[in-house]
């Protein structure tokens, strides 16, 4: 139970996850198949290139 007394401790990193956790489940329910990796990448907004052999 939580306390009482407003000292809610709010964990913004913790937030963020559970929120881009949340997009993925969306994303992954409306496929017809499973994600790419570019998919995901494109829900999470990631900006970065992989590398093709893997490494």
């Amino acid at each position: 139970m939580a306390p009482v007394g407003g000292t809610a401790v709010q964990d913004h990193v913790a937030l963020a996850e559970i929120e881009l956790c949340g997009e993925l489940i969306i994303a992954a329910s409306a496929a017809q198949e499973r994600l790419s990796l570019e998919s995901i990448d494109e829900v999470l907004k990631v900006a970065e290139e992989r590398d093709p052999s893997g490494g």
